[in-house]
């Protein structure tokens, strides 16, 4: 009676010592089961994004090439235009002096189209600092197109043409004065020149050297007051100047600095210095043949922005060279306060 009373009271003890056990059991198995679920939604949603990546990628690289080759050939239209301005523009032009401009025109553009297709640049500099060469280009295509409409004036006046001629006249005997670089161009020509064509190199001189110095003194306000080329974000030295060699040896600094100068003094200098090489070059091999239009325009327009665009460089180099110190500040103070706090 003993046993079968002990046994009967001990059996539900017993069992319930696996119950606890086996919903253990079951808690894991819902858990496992969880977690396994878990994983499939996630391998699922990481596929689909993942496949969804590679299947956009190629799209975004072939949408980049042609955003990129729409770009270069628009700059490259844009220059055949500039370097055929003068031609379209003027009323009478010589055959084989058109065919010239064509061929040099499609050298230009295909220059052009090259350097702005490729991914980096390896001659123009600043290319990712706008608006450096914009505003280079822009002004070349003013005064390209203003003298060229001034010229045609002298063959075929219109209301247009009288307009500019007049303010080209102005702005001309503005800058017209005693040691101005605009005098030197009008002293070149001999002293039995027509007077129609002194007046015509004196307006060409004054509005080409007045543009410049509105370049440069543009540029000079972009950089003090709105911060160029920072204002675009991150700039970057090594891709922004292709020409410059950081492995020559010597201070970084000192190299920006020290080219900043020199093309500062050059640019400052060139619009005296031309025309001595241009008289030289006449005693040479004659006199130039300024009366073409064509050759005027040309001839002033690089007399006057070839030195505004070494004088903007130049400052340009300068701003570098500011922004390399600044860094270098910036680390080196980091560098300091780390360094004390260890301490």
């Amino acid at each position: 009676m003993q046993s079968s009373t002990t046994s009967t009271i001990n059996l539900p003890e017993i069992l319930s010592l696996f119950v606890p056990s086996l919903e253990q059991e079951s808690e894991k198995r819902q858990k496992l089961g969880n977690i396994e679920a878990s994983r499939h939604i996630w391998r699922s949603q990481h596929w689909s994004t993942g496949a969804a990546q590679k299947r956009v990628g190629p799209v975004k690289r072939e949408i980049v090439v042609v955003s990129r080759f729409i770009s270069a050939l628009s700059r490259a239209v844009l220059v055949v235009l500039l370097m055929l301005a003068p031609a379209l523009i003027l009323p009478t032009v010589d055959p084989d002096t058109a065919q010239l401009v064509v061929v040099v025109a499609l050298l230009f553009a295909l220059l052009t189209f090259i350097e702005y297709f490729g991914r980096y640049p390896s001659i123009v500099e600043f290319r990712f600092a706008a608006p450096y060469n914009r505003m280079k280009f822009l002004v070349l295509a003013i005064v390209v197109v203003w003298l060229s409409f001034v010229a045609r004036g002298q063959v075929q006046p219109s209301a247009l043409t009288l307009i500019l001629t007049y303010f080209g006249q102005i702005i001309g005997n503005a800058v017209d004065f005693p040691f101005s670089p605009v005098r030197l161009p009008v002293l070149l020509l001999p002293s039995e020149t027509d007077p129609q064509l002194v007046n015509a190199v004196r307006t060409s001189a004054g509005v080409a050297y007045s543009a410049s110095l509105v370049l440069v003194l543009s540029f000079v306000v972009l950089v003090r007051l709105f911060g160029w080329p920072m204002r675009n974000g991150a700039f970057n030295v090594w891709v922004n100047l292709p020409l410059f060699d950081p492995t020559r040896g010597g201070d970084i600094v000192e190299r920006l600095k020290r080219d900043a100068s020199l093309n500062i003094v050059l640019g400052a200098l060139l619009p005296f210095l031309l025309p001595a090489v241009i008289k030289a070059v006449a005693l040479l091999f004659g006199t130039l043949a300024v009366d073409s239009p064509q050759t005027l325009i040309w001839m002033t327009t690089i007399w006057a922005l070839l030195p505004a665009s070494i004088l903007v460089r130049g400052v340009a180099l300068f701003r570098v060279a500011e922004l390399i110190e600044e860094k270098r500040r910036r680390v080196y103070a980091k560098a300091q306060a780390e360094g004390l706090q260890e301490a």
